[in-house]
Order: C-alpha cells, then structure tokens, then sequence
C-alpha cells in the first residue's frame, strides 16, 4: 500500500515538474502598441496600424511591420534612421541609416533607445508620454 501512495506521488510531482517547465519555456505573448502619437523632448512618434514614423531634431525615422511589446512592456524593433540637416539636399544624397528601437512601455510611458545598426556609439534614450505630441525643433 505504502508504495502504491508512493508511486502516486512521484507521478504528481513530475506532472507537476513538467507543467511547470513547459510554462516556464512558452515564448512571451505579444502584443500590438496602441496607435496614436508618442512625445516627448526632442522626439515625436506617430504610431499606425503596421507601422511608425519618428520625427528627432534634425532627423527623422520609421518602424515597419508590426509594433509588438512582450508582456512585460519590453520591445525591440528594426526601422530606419535618417539624419537631416538644413539647407537643401542633393538628389543623390541619402542619410537612411538601419536602426535598432529598443525599450519598455510602462503604461502611458515609453522609454525608447535609439542605436544605429553596425554602430558602437552609444544609443540615445528618450522618454515619451501617450498622447503628447513632443518637442521637435527641426533644423530645416
């Protein structure tokens, strides 16, 4: 009888163990970033329905695809990253640039690192509110 209740037991345990390992080795679920605008000093974010468009002083960016954050708010997105400056531009001139956006959305803020890709410069972090439109001064 003692090794029957026994046998019982370490079948719990490793049901339990094996649940517990399983959920512990699901990805994250994701989820899409509200649309609106984004603001903060120095930075605008226009979110659409599958992408972003980003407005710095003297620059301006964009996020395609899918603007997903894990459900700890946390993100990590591709785009582009043009440097303007003023005056005119040639016709030939291009300043895209790829770029990495990374950061966390903790309710009505977003804490947003900007890197270029193949770049070791440090990032530039902003901070951002949920319908602000932000503080740009555009060098043009």
């Amino acid at each position: 009888m003692f090794s029957l209740e026994r046998n019982r037991l370490l079948v719990l345990v490793s049901l339990v163990l094996l649940i517990g390992s399983l959920a512990a080795g699901r990805p994250r679920k994701m989820q899409r970033l509200q649309t609106g605008t984004w603001g903060g000093s120095h930075i605008s974010i226009e979110v659409g329905p599958s992408s972003a468009t980003i407005n710095y002083d003297c620059a301006n960016g964009t996020i395609n695809g899918p603007l997903t954050i894990d459900s700890k708010g946390r993100f990590n997105w591709r785009g582009t990253h043009n440097r303007e400056r003023p005056g005119p531009m040639r016709i030939d001139e291009s300043n895209s640039r790829p770029a990495i956006y990374s950061g966390q959305v903790k309710g009505d803020t977003m804490t947003l690192t900007l890197k270029l890709a193949n770049s070791n410069e440090a990032g530039e972090t902003f901070t951002l509110k949920r319908g602000s439109g932000g503080r740009v001064f555009k060098c043009k």
